[in-house]
C-alpha cells in the first residue's frame, strides 16, 4: 500500500493520506499504568518534525490530549510554519481547559500554555470556544476538520451533541469555516445514531476496528459506506497490544491488556512470523482494505517508530497470511483484506 495515497472526503474538497500522525501519544500523558505516553516536549516536536519532513500530510488532535499540549507541540512544530494546503488537521470539541490555580504558569512551561484541566462540554458555545482556543494553541488560522470528542463519558453528552454541538457545526461547515465534521469515540453504537441524524464527512473511530477488535463490522461500517461516511481509524494498534513485545506488559484501549487478549495477539504474530511479516503490517493494512476507511492515525512516540509506520503500510503481505487468520478464526470471514 502507499501511505501517502490521498482519498477525497465526500464532496468537502479535501483529502487525507492513508497514514495520518495521531497526537495523543505525544502529549505527554502517561496511560496504561506508565506503559503509554509520557513523551517530553522537546521530543514531541522533533516526532512531529519529522513527520512533516517525511509528507505525511494528516495530524489528528485535540484538546483532551494532555490537556492542551498535543495542541501546544503541533503549534511548536513545523508544521505550524508549511504551506497551509499542504497538509490537513482535525481536533476536536468536547472538552474546554481551565487553568489549574496555583498550577504551572505559561511561562514556566515548555509547552507555553501552563498548567490546565479539561471540563467535559458540547454546548454550543463551547464549540466556539474550544476551537477559538484551539487555533491559539495550534497557532494556526483554521483546522479543516472537527470531529465531537467522546459524547459518550457523560450522561448529558449525547443530548448536548445532539441539539447544540452537531447543528453548531453544520453552521460552521456551512459557512466555511470548517470542511468537514463528525465525531471521534471507542464505540461505534452512538456513531451510527449521528451518522442518520446528520450529515456527516468522517467518524474517527477508535479502536473498534482492528485485527484484534472487529465490533465495529457488521453494522456500523456498512452504513458508512451506503452514506459514503469516511472513517479514520483510531488506534489501529489497540493503543499498544498490536505494535509492541509480547512478552512484557502491554496495553489495550489505553489500560493493561487481559491474559486472553494478549493470547489472542500472539496467535495473530505467529501467523504473521510464519510469512516473514510484521504484525504492525498486518494491524494497518487490515483496517486499511475496508472500503470505508479513508486513513489510519496510528501514534507514533519516537522518530523510529514514525519511520516504521510508514514502512508498515508499505510491506508486501501475501494472501496467505489473511487466508491463515481467517481459518484461525482470528478475523471475521467477511472483513475485507488487502488485494
Amino acid at each position: 500500500m502507499d501511505p501517502f495515497k490521498k482519498v477525497q472526503l465526500g464532496n468537502t474538497g479535501i483529502s487525507v493520506p492513508r497514514l495520518g500522525l495521531g497526537t495523543a501519544p505525544l502529549s505527554g500523558s502517561v496511560m496504561g499504568d506508565g506503559l503509554y505516553g509520557g513523551t517530553a516536549h522537546d521530543v514531541a516536536v522533533t516526532v512531529m518534525n519529522r513527520a512533516q519532513e517525511l509528507g505525511i500530510s494528516y495530524v489528528d488532535t485535540a484538546p483532551l490530549y494532555g490537556e492542551g499540549r498535543a495542541e501546544a507541540r503541533v503549534g511548536h512544530s513545523s508544521y505550524a510554519s508549511a504551506d497551509r494546503d499542504s497538509f490537513v488537521i482535525s481536533t476536536k470539541i468536547g472538552r474546554v481547559l481551565n487553568p489549574v490555580p496555583g498550577g504551572v504558569t505559561p511561562d514556566d512551561d515548555p509547552d507555553g500554555i501552563g498548567q490546565l484541566t479539561a471540563v467535559n462540554s458540547w454546548t454550543r458555545d463551547d464549540v466556539h470556544r474550544s476551537i477559538e482556543e484551539s487555533l491559539k494553541r495550534l497557532n494556526l488560522d483554521s483546522v479543516e476538520i472537527i470531529y465531537v470528542h467522546d459524547p459518550d463519558v457523560e450522561a448529558y453528552g449525547e443530548e448536548q451533541a445532539l441539539n447544540e454541538a452537531f447543528p453548531a457545526l453544520i453552521e460552521l461547515r456551512e459557512q466555511g469555516v470548517i470542511k468537514a465534521i463528525g465525531c471521534g469515540m471507542n464505540e461505534w453504537q452512538m456513531p451510527l445514531k449521528f451518522i442518520r441524524r446528520f450529515d456527516l464527512d468522517l467518524i474517527l473511530l477508535a479502536g473498534r476496528y482492528t485485527l484484534l477488535d472487529h465490533s465495529g463490522l457488521a453494522e456500523f461500517l456498512p452504513e458508512c459506506v451506503e452514506r459514503d461516511v469516511k472513517i479514520t481509524i483510531g488506534g489501529p494498534y489497540n493503543s499498544g497490544i498490536l505494535a509492541r513485545d509480547l512478552s512484557k506488559p502491554v496495553t489495550f484501549n489505553y489500560e493493561q491488556a487481559s491474559d486472553d487478549l494478549v493470547d489472542q495477539a500472539r496467535k495473530l504474530t505467529q501467523i504473521c512470523n510464519a510469512y516473514g511479516v510484521d504484525l504492525k503490517a498486518a494491524a494497518l493494512q487490515f483496517v486499511l482494505a475496508h472500503p470505508a476507511v479513508a486513513t489510519a492515525v496510528p501514534g507514533a512516540q519516537s522518530i523510529a517508530e514514525l519511520e516504521q509506520n510508514i514502512a508498515m503500510v508499505q510491506q508486501e503481505i501475501p494472501a496467505a497470511v489473511w487466508n491463515d487468520m481467517r481459518a484461525a478464526g482470528l478475523i471475521p470471514d467477511n472483513a475485507p483484506t488487502p488485494d
